[in-house]
């Protein structure tokens, strides 16, 4: 399904201090920093995994969900996602993954969802037994019903997180990517939206990956943990391999990051 191997990604940053005449000074010299988001990240995900790829900020997660999702290319490396290369089949690519960004939305700000959902129905060209059977599912799994009449702007953090996950799964992807998913849901709704998760994991066997800072969201949903660290996988194994002796999932993540010094 995914085959990651000898991922390397740097950034070149231009740095400057505060002030008018530093500001002056850099239109002329510039300096600049390099950042290695990635430094040899290899891993293989078969297909109807669900992963939880943890780490602090700046790890490295984002940099990797970009490259597997086709929107950055890597300096060196390969990745294959059935079979093909996300940055150069990137049409394809897209008609069989599905994105969630908690801090960023796929929704028209100003419509009714339901407009943003015949949009995205144009998009991927879902036929329209299956779009009308998908959005009817979704609704009922995950309660949208009268947030489909509602402009996104004027949902709730929560209940917007909600339609982007409908949205994101419309056309029925292979692979689901889903970023802090759960960011602003109140209890009930995330355990419903755990539920719903696990629930077309199973059916359809959508493999996902999950990239969060809750880890309950990963231990209710990932039967497998990567953790990166400085652009490095630094542990690959079940998520029963990380826990240590009695302590809260938390407070094992802190240990690990403390261990590893990220």
């Amino acid at each position: 399904m995914i085959e990651v191997s000898h991922l390397r990604k740097t950034f070149r940053i231009a740095k400057r201090n505060a002030g008018f005449s530093q500001a002056a000074k850099a239109l002329f010299h510039k300096e600049y920093e390099e950042i290695h988001a990635l430094e040899d990240v290899s891993f293989t995900i078969k297909e109807g995994e669900m992963v939880g790829y943890i780490g602090p900020n700046g790890a490295g997660k984002s940099s990797t969900i970009k490259i597997l999702s086709g929107v950055l290319t890597p300096d060196s490396g390969t990745c294959f996602i059935n079979g093909r290369i996300p940055w150069k089949d990137r049409v394809a690519h897209v008609r069989e993954i599905g994105v969630v960004f908690g801090q960023r939305s796929q929704l028209w700000w100003d419509v009714p969802v339901i407009d943003s959902m015949e949009l995205l129905k144009e998009i991927y060209s879902i036929p329209q037994d299956v779009y009308e059977g998908s959005l009817s599912q979704l609704t009922e799994l995950l309660d949208l019903g009268e947030l489909l009449r509602t402009p996104a702007r004027q949902l709730s953090l929560g209940q917007r997180m909600r339609c982007e996950i409908a949205a994101s799964l419309l056309h029925r992807p292979k692979l689901l990517f889903l970023d802090e998913p759960t960011i602003g849901l109140d209890a009930v709704s995330k355990l419903a939206v755990r539920k719903f998760i696990r629930q077309i994991n199973q059916e359809r066997r959508t493999t996902v990956i999950l990239t969060t800072h809750d880890m309950q969201d990963i231990e209710a949903l990932a039967s497998r943990v990567i953790l990166i660290g400085k652009g490095r996988i630094l542990l690959d194994g079940s998520f029963q391999d990380i826990l240590q002796g009695g302590e809260k999932v938390d407070e094992t993540v802190a240990q690990l990051y403390k261990q590893y010094n990220i």
